[in-house]
């Protein structure tokens, strides 16, 4: 059983597991809120993921997960269907994010005698880390400590988590995996022309992106006020540029309130949720990352397979893809003065081609082969495992 708070990150995150597992002959269940309103994905991308799982001869099963549970019956209501859940005699179980990976942990020791099962969690970013608040550390940081000692192999995205948990988590095992990987052919063949002439650009014009949900913690507001920052440095340079923010969610008035009250609202567009990410990272100049906290960020290693400069806050996941100056530079995500200063760096197209060029060699190392080959040696360790300790 793959198990996660909304559809969408099984969507995003576990397509390639699921493969590796029917390879290896498990017959796979996912598990998850698959009505949730608070998914990023709508109900029809949702709808034809489910369908596709079905056709693969996935099953699927509803858990009422809360991705933030403010009542008690947010989290008494999934605990009960996930030891429902773990009655059918799962051997192995893996889970992903936090709320539903403590869930399951806490439910999965009684079956764990039971049947002798196995169970990986794979952490997405710890929300505690280096500069995180202290309420972080106070609330989460016990939590996953406990939770760590009933935890098979925990998996880590980024090298600041790795070492973190190897020093201060106890899961029988600790890997490294570098997110799921990225289809760098996929991310090389985009469609560019089409989508500039769709999006209404001239030629000459300066398009920077950012795709993400539309939330706090991505933090979209700041690069908008960073392009305001780059109307007062080079007014010629911000009369072509436009920043585009593709995805949903609960951000988005305030962000077009912000494009309004800094005064950029004509280069500012927000284009929802979309399919295309991959001709749209083609069609762009520059991508922008302002997000607060990162594991290991999927569209940032997206668009580093598309051959693009990143501009990204200097945070834990990041710096373990961007060195500053190199593929691209980093800046402070509270301070969009610094954030305008990088964007102006890259006005020229060779600097932006030179660190393009830099970024489409380094991703390779965090292709979907290598990461899935670490996935594929991680199952295996685990069935090998759970076989012995049943001969015993």
């Amino acid at each position: 059983m793959l198990i996660a708070t909304v559809a969408s990150m099984h969507d995003n995150f576990n397509r390639s597991n699921v493969q590796i597992l029917q390879g290896l002959g498990y017959r796979v269940t996912l598990a998850a809120n698959f009505k949730s309103k608070e998914d990023t994905s709508p109900p029809d991308k949702i709808r034809g993921f489910v369908k596709e799982m079905h056709a693969m001869g996935v099953g699927t099963v509803q858990v009422d997960f809360a991705r933030k549970p403010a009542r008690l019956r947010d989290v008494l209501r999934p605990v009960c269907q996930v030891a429902r859940l773990l009655e059918r005699g799962f051997a192995l179980v893996h889970c992903h994010a936090p709320a539903c990976a403590a869930i399951t942990r806490a439910v999965f020791q009684k079956y764990r005698r039971k049947h002798g099962a196995k169970l990986v969690y794979t952490a997405h970013g710890f929300h505690f880390y280096k500069g995180a608040p202290l309420k972080n550390w106070l609330l989460y940081y016990p939590v996953e400590k406990c939770l760590s000692r009933w935890t098979d192999v925990l998996v880590t995205v980024n090298r600041e988590d790795y070492a973190r948990a190897l020093k201060k988590m106890k899961a029988k095992k600790t890997v490294y995996v570098p997110g799921v990987g990225v289809d760098t052919e996929k991310f090389s063949s985009g469609r560019a022309g089409r989508v500039r002439e769709e999006l209404g650009l001239r030629e000459g014009d300066t398009v920077l992106l950012s795709a993400g949900e539309l939330n706090k913690n991505k933090n979209h507001i700041k690069a908008i006020e960073a392009v305001a920052q780059v109307k007062q440095r080079d007014a010629g340079f911000f009369e072509g540029l436009h920043y585009f923010i593709a995805g949903r969610g609960p951000g988005k008035a305030a962000l077009c309130q912000a494009a309004k009250k800094y005064g950029v609202a004509g280069h500012v567009h927000l284009l929802g949720y979309r399919e295309d990410i991959a001709s749209l990272m083609m069609a762009a100049d520059i991508y922008v990352l302002p997000s607060l906290r990162e594991g290991l960020n999927v569209s940032l290693m997206e668009a580093m397979a598309s051959g693009l400069p990143c501009i990204c806050g200097d945070i834990r996941g990041n710096r373990d893809l961007i060195q500053d100056g190199e593929g691209g530079y980093l800046f402070q995500p509270d301070d969009a003065v610094q954030l305008a200063e990088r964007i102006c760096r890259l006005k020229e197209e060779k600097r932006r081609m030179h660190m393009g060029l830099h970024n489409l060699k380094k991703i390779r190392r965090f292709g979907k082969d290598a990461v899935n080959m670490k996935m594929k040696a991680c199952y295996m360790g685990l069935e090998s495992e759970r076989q012995w300790g049943h001969f015993k």
